[in-house]
């Protein structure tokens, strides 16, 4: 983990954010419009680090493509649905985003022209030096492929410092802490170490490709006032994955 600082210690860092994260607890709303608002204001603490932000979002809370099979639903059809839920919520989040000032620009992997950009990765690269916060939806734009993969491949592209991943845990442990109170949290471990281990820190891709592209990664609890600062003010919060 950087050394402290009071700005950001990372110049450019990519969200991954979960559909879930615009819930409330007892989930009555797919999109909680207080919940919605919280994130966002905890997103703009972001910007007076002075660091370049894209985010990742889900589409869980609306609808999850490998839960379709379920319900007898063509996967591919379902995982299709799916990225249209991380659209509906990057919007979302668009809108709470600019509510609070702050610029933002919504890409997708699938064209919709009439509601967002295309995902370019240039354009997206331009948007984030001239301070706006950009929001990748559709996930990878194609089946198969969770917004995990997402995050991992749209950190590679824009040449991001560190993925971030937003859970309401805080950090990687040695086993389930729910079911497990002898379990560990690690403060920083190896892509290698955690491979080894078979924690589950991300999918197998997006994993690997943070892996061999030396991304580290960051789990830390998003929803604990203060942590997103202190992760990107280089304060030992949540897990760091790297290879070290």
């Amino acid at each position: 983990m950087p050394k402290s600082s009071s700005r950001s210690v990372y110049k450019r860092v990519l969200l991954k954010l979960s559909g879930e994260a615009m819930q409330a607890p007892d989930k009555k709303y797919n999109i909680d419009p207080d919940v919605l608002v919280n994130v966002a204001r905890r997103i703009k603490t972001v910007e007076k680090l002075g660091a370049q932000l894209a985010i990742v979002i889900g589409g869980g809370n609306i609808f999850r493509g490998g839960s379709g099979q379920a319900h007898g639903i063509d996967r591919n059809t379902g995982d299709n649905m799916g990225m249209m839920a991380t659209v509906i919520n990057a919007l979302a989040l668009q809108d709470a985003l600019e509510k609070q000032g702050v610029d933002t620009r919504v890409q997708t992997a699938i064209e919709m022209k009439q509601i967002a950009e295309p995902f370019i990765r240039r354009r997206a690269v331009r948007h984030l030096e001239k301070g706006r916060v950009v929001i990748f939806a559709g996930g990878t734009g194609n089946p198969y492929f969770t917004t995990d993969s997402a995050a991992a491949l749209r950190a590679n592209e824009i040449g991001a410092d560190v993925l971030l991943k937003a859970t309401k845990v805080d950090g990687v442990y040695t086993d389930d802490p729910m079911k497990n109170s002898d379990a560990r949290r690690y403060t920083a471990i190896s892509f290698r170490r955690a491979l080894a281990d078979g924690l589950k820190v991300m999918d197998a891709a997006a994993f690997s490709l943070c892996m061999e592209n030396d991304i580290p990664i960051v789990v830390f609890n998003f929803f604990k006032s203060g942590n997103i600062s202190s992760v990107l003010q280089g304060r030992k919060v949540g897990t760091l994955v790297h290879n070290g």
